[in-house]
């Protein structure tokens, strides 16, 4: 499911990959489902590939995100104490290397993940498969 979801440097929000064309891609945002192009100039990451540190290594974004739901019952979250609240979802991250902007930034994708309708983030076996084969 997080494969198909990127972030983009300098663009507020999530966004759906659409299509791929050459040079670039066409993207969907998850906010007001507006069609842009992001170019190969641009950065973009797929959320299937970012992690966060902890004590004993990196967690996936899938491990953290279902985390977090679990606490909030698939609810949205309401602004909170955040480092307070990624300790009890995820009691091993590392404090001193995420830092409190990265958090911030975890919970406002967490929230768009949820008022967008996605609310299973356990990986699918064929991105697991994938993974394998990497």
């Amino acid at each position: 499911m997080l494969r198909r979801i990127l972030a983009i440097t300098g663009r507020s929000g999530l966004f759906s990959l659409v299509s791929q064309g050459k040079n670039m891609l066409i993207v969907e945002s998850l906010v007001d489902k507006k069609r842009t192009p992001a170019y190969s100039h641009d950065k973009v990451i797929s959320l299937h590939d970012i992690s966060i540190y902890t004590e004993e290594g990196e967690l996936s974004l899938y491990e953290v995100l279902a985390a977090i739901e679990k606490l909030q019952g698939g609810k949205k979250l309401e602004k909170a104490d955040e480092k307070d609240f990624l300790a009890k979802a995820v009691p091993t991250y590392d404090k001193e290397r995420v830092h409190a902007s990265d958090i911030k930034k975890l919970f406002s994708w967490y929230n768009i993940l949820i008022e967008s309708g996605m609310k299973n983030f356990k990986k699918q076996d064929d991105e697991v498969a994938e993974k394998s084969e990497e």
